[in-house]
């Protein structure tokens, strides 16, 4: 990915080596009017209600033993936002160029999704991204970088464990500066999500759901943020960052943490009724979908089969 040189977002939140400081303050409750842009999935309404819900790229699930499903319902984390958290700014460019790389990826998606919400006559409300090391206090609870990149729609920020990006390449077997775009792209792409209605909408519908159902859904929310990166990608490629071999890294990356490889690489075998991010081959499938069409509407993953 031709990167370098490029303005990096402002929104970023470098925390690396701060720690866990501070207590919990009440809980986060999110509010405001919800976006109506045409993506498809999930209702219309407004952001409303106890949003202690986590979306999770899931890579280490079940390395740590967690559930991310147990996430998407609070049931992990306590709900509730640090009071105080100690961070410090962005290092100047070109001191972290892995800093650097997710600066510059993030303000791509920035400049990507307020075109897109401008289209429909609204306003992009950015995220922020947290760089943190280890663990770190966040809107949904604790952020733990066991179990990977995630999203908390209870602050609208994506967490990020650099050293996530060294375990990609080497324990999952997906190298490349644009695999590590994707997994940034995904995580904007539930940020996405929370705006239009499709998280809150989630959240209540699973109240009612058997767990069995609850995976179900859950895998055409990841597909969708997975077929929003492709969106993001496709953008890249007119704005000439893409370089040879980039949007093969990223559908590498889509197929190496598919649900099926993941479960038969760490227990030999895969349960169909336990995935919950989708197969390798939905998965690449719903990138590539995003990444031909670069349409936001194309993306509707909740009509039809996946």
């Amino acid at each position: 990915m031709k990167w370098r040189g490029r303005q990096r977002s402002s929104n970023i939140e470098d925390r690396r080596g701060a720690g866990r400081t501070g207590g919990f303050g009440g809980p986060m409750l999110g509010r405001g009017g919800g976006m109506r842009i045409p993506m498809g999935g999930g209702s219309r309404g407004g952001i409303g209600g106890v949003l202690g819900i986590v979306v999770v790229l899931g890579i280490l699930w079940l390395v740590s033993g967690q559930n991310p499903l147990d996430m998407l319902s609070g049931g992990s984390s306590t709900g509730f936002a640090p009071s105080s958290t100690t961070f410090r700014q962005l290092p100047a460019e070109g001191e972290d160029e892995l800093a650097d790389f997710v600066g510059v990826v993030v303000k791509e998606t920035e400049d990507l999704w307020t075109q897109v919400f401008a289209a429909s006559g609204e306003d992009y409300p950015e995220p922020q991204v947290v760089l943190f090391t280890g663990q770190t206090n966040s809107g949904c609870g604790v952020a733990d970088s066991s179990v990977g990149p995630f999203y908390c729609p209870a602050d609208s920020k994506v967490y990020i464990d650099l050293s996530f990006y060294d375990q990609l390449h080497r324990e999952f077997g997906a190298p490349g500066d644009f695999a590590q775009a994707y997994v940034l792209a995904h995580e904007v792409g539930h940020h996405i999500q929370n705006l239009t209605g499709v998280l809150p909408d989630f959240n209540r519908r699973r109240q009612a759901m058997s767990q069995t159902e609850a995976n179900a859904y859950s895998v055409r929310v990841e597909l969708q943020a997975d077929c929003y990166a492709g969106v993001w990608a496709n953008y890249a490629g007119q704005q000439n960052l893409l370089e040879s071999g980039d949007i093969d890294e990223a559908l590498n990356a889509a197929s190496q943490i598919g649900d099926d490889t993941l479960q038969k690489r760490m227990q030999g075998f895969a349960v169909p009724k336990t995935f919950n991010h989708g197969t390798s081959a939905q998965r690449e499938s719903w990138f590539e979908r995003g990444y031909r069409s670069g349409n936001p509407s194309d993306c509707d993953t909740f009509s039809g089969s996946v």
